[in-house]
């Protein structure tokens, strides 16, 4: 893992570059900013570059050496090769879509994969003034004062409530999931943006988030491994645990997605 010693600083580090690309990202916030259209026709603001930079930046001040597949990077054409072994995922401003309507649901994503796990990762959505982090077997929710975390509370999914709290996508709702949704007739809905989704059932707040259509792996990587910390998972249609690493495709095509359904305990 190059310099770092061990999962614990590792997960120190990611906290700490979290916070220092969401308080680069609420400068964005604040002061306004331009919204520009990809390539793949998905929106990109400066606040998505200067989360990007400083967690890159980050990363090689501390001679980390595992490779990383970061959104705004990989958009561009740079994706290191990850091999089987441990490499990053990062989405440096994730739901994009919330930041430019002002809604508080965007998130900074950093997780570790191993193996095509996803093992540690971190969720910090600065609006909300909340930092998710977890390494496996403890996930933490983290109140932020002033840029500053305070103290961790353990959190943890809960088993199944019938009926579900079910979460859906505020930007990417399709027709799957209203098919998936209408299977439980009086299920609580609840929309929301980002991978706040993951941290909810995590927390014990919501039981299923059913997500269909194109999703790409830095969106999902730093939920999952909070998820799964908390004692849930997302798994794929036919129940597989979701895995990590390139598909096969070229470019960016390697890291979509399938379909998955995130769950809460058993």
């Amino acid at each position: 893992m190059g310099m770092m010693k061990d999962d614990a600083a590792l997960l120190a580090l990611f906290e700490e570059l979290a916070l220092a690309a969401g308080a680069a990202i609420m400068q964005h916030y604040e002061a306004g900013f331009e919204v520009e259209q990809k390539a793949d026709d998905t929106p990109v603001t400066a606040a998505d570059r200067a989360a990007e930079k400083v967690i890159l930046d980050g990363f090689r001040n501390v001679g980390l050496g595992t490779p990383c597949v970061s959104e705004e990077a990989a958009s561009g054409g740079v994706i290191p090769a990850c091999g089987d072994g441990n490499f990053l995922l990062v989405d440096p401003l994730d739901g994009t879509r919330e930041f430019i309507a002002r809604r508080p649901d965007f998130t900074v994503n950093i997780g570790l994969i191993r193996n095509g796990e996803p093992v540690a990762g971190v969720v910090y959505a600065p609006a909300r003034d909340l930092l998710y982090s977890a390494r496996p077997g403890s996930a933490f929710e983290i109140p932020v004062v002033a840029g500053k975390p305070q103290d961790r509370r353990t959190i943890s999914a809960r088993p199944r409530r019938t009926p579900p709290a079910i979460l859906a996508s505020r930007s990417h709702c399709t027709d799957e999931t209203r098919t998936f949704i209408a299977r439980y007739p009086d299920a609580e809905t609840v929309s929301i943006g980002s991978s706040l989704k993951f941290c909810m059932i995590a927390r014990g707040d919501a039981d299923l988030y059913p997500r269909f259509g194109r999703t790409m792996q830095w969106d999902t990587a730093a939920g999952d491994a909070i998820l799964r910390a908390a004692g849930g998972m997302a798994r794929t249609l036919d129940g597989a645990p979701l895995t990590y690493g390139p598909k096969g495709g070229e470019g960016l095509e390697a890291f979509v997605s399938p379909s998955f359904v995130a769950e809460g305990a058993g």
